[in-house]
């Protein structure tokens, strides 16, 4: 007899962003002459970069040729993509071997495939507030027990409160925890971590044998000197902790579809030496994933150097003053907000003490605007809302305009 598996009716509620999607859709339903503004979703709204896109027409062409036509790839992805990704982590001083990257369709699916590596009884510590995708694959994964309504988050995870008072960039945890997810800048507080932060971590996984799993996606929006763009700028970091990336929002290919995940040989846990869990996670992909599309891979290429990188850096830099515009404009009103300095992301306080889903409800009422609960993050996100900078600068500057004219706090 088949049988289910448990875990996901352990899930609290449905995903965050179908979430939003199925709300502003009753909301506009009821509201069908209102224009609304979205700025929740972390969803690239520019187009490619023109080198990004020459090179994946190239790989369109040779593909109709039969002379230069290729199939499968190399699971762990094309040599002269790894080789490309090898040297743009020399530009932070970080020396990695190309069998240490296993490219992929994106960082989400890594966050979520990675923990596959390790047993069900792995305790877990998780930021909060946390991206979505790296509580629910752990639930799914059998590592919490369920739901607890009163504290709002699952028993059986280590949270590591992530506040105004500490920056929102936690400290290790008191007691011995497995598994550690990181992300710096952080999704969804707009945080960066400095070198003696994630240094602390380090020590903490090297003293455990535990394992960071590092989310740096948001690592090309780091502007201010004096913060790592990579876990492996801190020493000891090889020995503890595995690094998810993606083009997604640095090369808009958030509908391409192509990241990566450094698995150092260095690489230990409490009972596999180092080569280990690097040998497990290539025999993983080899075994469930025939690699990224041979188009996309191409695409990326381009975007790590040349033509394609700035370009990349170019439209990094027009998200980010849409976030200098976002957040001028909710200060201009009075709120408190965080982030979108080193990030896309602003964090911004709800007035009142308000929670944070009527505070959602009351700037699609009043302003016709959508963001993001932070409740939908965790416990600590009840009182924020997140802003994305992802969007086109008219709708930006408009969706602002609607909050200071409309917005009564």
């Amino acid at each position: 007899m088949a049988t289910i598996n448990t875990n996901f009716q352990k899930l609290a509620s449905g995903y965050l962003f179908p979430e939003i999607a199925r709300r502003t859709a009753v909301w506009q339903k009821a509201h069908p002459e209102a224009k609304v503004l979205r700025l929740g979703i972390g969803n690239t709204t520019e187009a490619l970069p023109q080198a990004v896109c020459d090179a994946m027409k190239q790989k369109i062409d040779s593909l109709g040729n039969r002379n230069t036509y290729t199939g499968y790839g190399d699971e762990q992805g094309d040599t002269y993509l790894r080789d490309e990704l090898v040297s743009y982590y020399k530009r932070w001083g970080v020396e990695l071997q190309s069998t240490e990257f296993f490219v992929s369709d994106g960082a989400k699916s890594d966050a979520a495939n990675i923990q596959n590596l390790f047993g069900s009884d792995n305790v877990v510590a998780i930021q909060d507030p946390a991206y979505p995708v790296y509580v629910d694959s752990n639930v799914v994964g059998g590592r919490t027990g369920l739901f607890n309504k009163e504290r709002g988050c699952y028993d059986g995870f280590v949270y590591l409160s992530s506040t105004e008072e500490n920056g929102f960039i936690p400290t290790p945890p008191k007691q011995k925890v497995d598994l550690i997810y990181l992300c710096s800048p952080n999704n969804p507080t707009g945080s960066v971590a400095t070198y003696d932060q994630l240094k602390a971590f380090v020590d903490y996984a090297i003293e455990h044998k535990s394992v960071i799993i590092f989310d740096s996606a948001y690592s090309e929006y780091i502007t201010e000197e004096g913060y790592p763009r990579s876990i492996f700028e801190v020493e000891g970091a090889k020995r503890c902790a595995v690094e998810i990336n993606s083009f997604s929002k640095f090369s808009g290919f958030t509908g391409v579809r192509l990241g990566w995940t450094i698995v150092p040989k260095e690489l230990e846990c409490e009972n596999a030496e180092p080569g280990v869990l690097n040998a497990m996670w290539n025999r993983r992909q080899c075994t469930f994933f025939n690699g990224a599309s041979n188009i996309a891979q191409k695409g990326g290429y381009a975007a790590l150097h040349g033509e394609g990188y700035e370009q990349s850096r170019a439209l990094v830099a027009y998200y980010l003053e849409n976030a200098r515009i976002i957040r001028e404009g909710l200060t201009n009103v009075g709120l408190t907000v965080y982030g979108g300095v080193n990030s896309p992301y602003i964090w911004a306080k709800t007035p009142n003490g308000m929670e944070s889903w009527d505070f959602f409800d009351l700037l699609l009422d009043a302003c016709h605007v959508v963001v993001t609960p932070g409740s939908g993050f965790g416990p600590a996100g009840r009182h924020f809302v997140r802003v994305s900078s992802y969007g086109h600068r008219e709708q930006v500057v408009e969706a602002m305009r609607m909050i200071e004219e409309n917005l009564k706090i």
